[in-house]
């Protein structure tokens, strides 16, 4: 007889966040995407306190700490960084149309 296992998983996630005060993008990792996502709009992370407001544009979710990381730092390489902008490039070339909320500085 087959036994039904429950498994809980634990999930990592790699995001981006995309600031509307000047179109830049951010990347990170979190297991807690809603928190970390909270936490940076209060502007408790020294790396997007300047760039506020943001918006959660895109994120992945992995079982693997180690996975997670290895696509986060990827990311935040130039080659990842192209990646990710042909991942994401109609949403990019959209919102290129419209300006940024302040000083209409585009990066």
């Amino acid at each position: 007889m087959h036994r039904m296992v429950r498994h809980q998983f634990f999930m990592y996630y790699v995001y981006v966040l995309r600031s509307l005060k000047d179109n830049s993008l951010y990347v990170g990792y979190t297991t807690d995407l809603k928190q970390r996502f909270l936490s940076h709009q209060k502007g408790k992370n020294f790396s997007t306190k300047s760039k506020l407001p943001l918006e959660l544009i895109f994120y992945e979710a992995y079982l693997e700490k180690s996975d997670a990381k290895r696509r986060e730092l990827y990311l935040k390489t130039t080659k990842g960084k192209t990646t990710l902008r042909t991942m994401l490039r109609d949403y990019l070339e959209k919102i290129k149309q419209k300006p940024p909320i302040a000083r209409g500085i585009i990066s």
